[in-house]
């Protein structure tokens, strides 16, 4: 046997148990809600009949399927632009110490270890209408608050509790790649009286455009999908379907309102939608991303 075929084997057997998880677990439910979308069935999958495409073109007539669209987009974008935002100022501050630097380095690193479940039961106490501090603090100045009744407040309830949770997996990146700019470089950029604001638009912010690129195609990914947990616990969706998401109306149509077809129509839908977001950004904004 020649070692090609040696190395071989033994490439299969360490990538065999992977390819089996991602068969089991990601493939197979892929595929079956593709099939399970064509059809209408009962709540316990006993009984279904044909339905072609029907649960897709119901989705357009659909409403709260739009309002669900809208809501997505919104989370979507400005968790994006507040974790990377709030990512890249810290990692620029904690650069620019020496002393503690580790110090700060592990306490914005402890929201990322909390789990979005977690978040959201400590923001739903400090939000809380007649129990959070922050709510008390914002009605002791005139401002009605009140997540539970008003729908734009949830929206940013959400907003802030997932901008939290994450922030920290962005500073985290940026964190890294600032430490790999050479210092020759900004050092020869302050001799030439490059203020500090010239030299992080014009040296630091364009080597690390890779990282940026990186972190939006993973936020927004986590918006889409991990931010569920944290409206599950905080708003379940309202009021008024006000924070209800794409991923979260696939769960509330499937598991509570009973609608497999339909949920599987929409988890299809929200397959595509991602990989075609995901294509965008890769067809545009990697034009603009220095790898060197």
């Amino acid at each position: 046997m020649t070692p090609f075929h040696q190395y071989t084997k033994k490439a299969l057997f360490f990538i065999l148990p992977q390819v089996i998880v991602t068969l089991v677990f990601f493939i197979w439910p892929a595929a079956n809600a593709i099939w399970q979308s064509f059809f209408y069935s009962d709540a316990f999958g006993l009984q279904s009949r044909f339905a072609g495409f029907s649960n897709y073109i119901d989705l357009f007539y659909n409403a709260e399927y739009g309002r669900a669209v809208l809501v997505t987009m919104i989370i979507s974008v400005s968790v994006t632009l507040l974790t990377m935002g709030l990512g890249l100022a810290l990692a620029l501050l904690v650069q620019g110490r020496r002393n503690g630097a580790r110090v700060y380095k592990s306490l914005l690193l402890w929201p990322y270890a909390v789990a979005p479940a977690v978040a959201a039961i400590l923001c739903r106490f400090l939000f809380h209408p007649s129990l959070g501090w922050i709510a008390n603090a914002l009605q002791s100045v005139g401002i009605d608050f009140n997540y539970m009744t008003h729908s734009k407040q949830a929206l940013l309830v959400i907003i802030l509790t997932a901008s939290w949770q994450q922030f920290s997996y962005n500073f985290l990146f940026y964190y890294a790649a600032l430490n790999r700019i050479p210092l020759p470089l900004m050092q020869a950029a302050m001799l030439d009286g490059a203020s500090a604001w010239r030299r992080f638009w014009q040296i630091s912010f364009p080597l690390t455009s890779s990282t940026t690129f990186f972190l939006v195609v993973m936020n927004i990914i986590y918006s889409f999908f991990d931010t569920f947990g944290i409206i599950d616990v905080i708003t379940h969706g309202g009021p008024e379907y006000s924070t209800t998401t794409l991923m979260y109306k696939v769960y509330n149509d499937g598991f509570v309102a009973m609608d497999p077809g339909g949920s599987s129509a929409q988890s299809v839908m929200l397959m595509l939608f991602v990989v075609a977001l995901t294509a965008i950004q890769f067809r545009f904004l990697e034009k603009k991303v220095h790898y060197k």
